[in-house]
Formats: structure tokens, C-alpha cells, sequence
């Protein structure tokens, strides 16, 4: 096997521009709750006000950090494995180890619609996926049979030097 030295020896990333408008719905859901909960008469219509509070933060959440978290994908290829982060805190996260992997392969054209849409997705036709734009990625086939597709610029690179260490973990 070859020695590499430490650190990656590929990294990569994807980002959708598109994601903060959804990040600025939610935020606009959860303002929307706010202003309901400080500004509303709450002598009349308790409850209903209330679910109303409730139902604008919730779902201002849901949607703001739903959206953040798969704002962009970083990937990063070094000797023992592949690893993907996803949005500004690193979640969710993926990490496959190379001996993991019996073949990589590049995607050139990926959509949303492929996936039934962004984020970390499952199909069981397809396996698992993390699409935070359309465009370009990679596809590795585990051992298992089970694939696991990613969007991220220059993947072709990132498909060469994970064929190489595949090459040499065969050896």
C-alpha cells in the first residue's frame, strides 16, 4: 500500500445560493410567530392564537435550519476514507472508509428532481444521496451493493483519486 502523508489529499464543495431564500422564508415564519405572540390581544382566542404562535415558530424552524443545513456539501478524500459535511455546522455527516468502497464513478449531470429534491435523501432503487444543487458528482458502489451519490465540483478529480487509492488497497 502506498504511505501518503497526513491530511486530505482531495477536498471538495457544492453550495445552492437558492437554499437562502428557503432560509429566509423561515426566518420570515418565525418573525411572523414572534410578532403574533407580542403584539396580539391574547384575551380573545387564546388557543387558537396560541396554535397560531406555535404552528408560525415551528415551522419557521423546521424550515430555517432545514435549509441551512444543506446550504453547501463539503467532501473530502483522504488515505483511509471519504467524508461529507453538510451545511455551516457540519451535519449531517458521512463517512465511508475506502476499504468500504469497490467503485467510484462520475456523475456529469445530477438534478434535484432525480432525488425527489435537496438535502440527504433516500431511494431504494437508488440508495442514498446528498443533492444540495444540480450539476455534477460522484457516485461510489459499496461493498454492499449499496451506492451513496454526491453533488460536488470537480468531482472527476475527486473520482480519479479515489480510484488510485482503490488501486492500491487492492494490491
Amino acid at each position: 500500500m502506498t504511505v501518503h502523508p497526513p491530511g486530505p489529499l482531495w477536498t471538495g464543495r457544492a453550495s445552492n445560493r437558492a437554499q437562502w431564500v428557503l432560509a429566509g422564508a423561515g426566518a420570515a415564519c418565525l418573525a411572523l410567530g414572534v410578532q403574533l405572540a407580542v403584539d396580539q390581544a391574547w384575551d380573545s382566542g387564546f388557543v387558537a392564537l396560541l396554535m397560531a404562535v406555535i404552528g408560525c415558530l415551528a415551522a419557521g424552524l423546521l424550515i430555517l435550519f432545514g435549509t441551512l443545513a444543506f446550504v453547501h456539501a463539503a467532501v473530502t478524500v483522504d488515505a483511509d476514507a471519504i467524508e461529507v459535511r453538510c451545511g455551516h455546522i457540519g451535519l449531517p455527516r458521512r463517512r465511508i472508509r475506502l476499504a468500504d468502497v469497490a467503485a467510484a464513478e462520475y456523475v456529469p449531470r445530477i438534478t434535484p428532481q432525480q432525488w425527489g429534491g435537496w438535502g440527504y435523501r433516500w431511494r431504494p432503487e437508488r440508495g442514498t444521496a446528498v443533492i444540495v444543487r444540480r450539476g455534477e458528482g460522484l457516485e461510489l458502489r459499496l461493498g454492499d451493493g449499496k451506492l451513496f451519490t454526491v453533488t460536488v465540483d470537480d468531482a472527476e478529480n475527486a473520482v480519479r483519486v479515489i480510484r488510485t487509492h482503490l488501486r492500491a488497497l487492492a494490491h
